[in-house]
């Protein structure tokens, strides 16, 4: 049994012989973003981006994504929940929406920020290819909407890495 460690030369993974190491499965379980007002939140996600929760409380709210939880906290809870005095925003991140078609980009950006969003940054064609812009959400969490004819989207919205 192995351990994969980061060569900084090489930039790749390679398998180490320690002995009884444990490899830590390659995935996401839960995104927790932390919003001042849950309900203000709740419009931009379910009514900006059409997503259903699959639970919520006067406190949190999650929605199932492909392979992984998105969950809205109030943002006092969530910093206690992690025994931190404060949250600091906005975050040095920004989360993506890929979209399987060019024209989808901006009427999706246009729907978001009829909902609670802020335009950070209009549809451009990168250097990279695609086509792309960034909106916050209500409490400025960074969301890229983005398409990129290089990585496909399966039916249930999974996304391949491709150049």
């Amino acid at each position: 049994m192995g351990v994969k460690s980061r060569d900084p030369s090489a930039g790749a993974c390679r398998v180490g012989a320690y002995e009884g190491a444990w490899i830590m499965q390659q995935q996401l379980s839960v995104i927790t973003l932390g919003v001042a007002d849950l309900a203000r939140s709740r419009r931009f996600y379910c009514e900006g981006f059409g997503w259903a929760p699959v639970f919520g409380n006067e406190e949190i709210v999650f929605y199932q994504m492909n392979g992984f939880v998105l969950g809205t906290w109030l943002e006092t809870s969530l910093a206690a929940d992690m025994k931190r005095p404060a949250l600091a925003r906005p975050g040095a991140f920004a989360m993506a929406h890929n979209v399987s078609a060019r024209e989808d980009v901006a009427p999706l950006i246009e729907r978001l920020l009829s909902c609670g969003g802020r335009l950070l940054k209009a549809p451009v064609e990168p250097p990279h290819g695609g086509y792309a812009g960034y909106v916050a959400d209500p409490d400025d969490h960074a969301w890229e909407i983005a398409w990129n004819p290089a990585w496909p989207i399966s039916a249930e919205g999974y996304v391949t890495f491709g150049l």
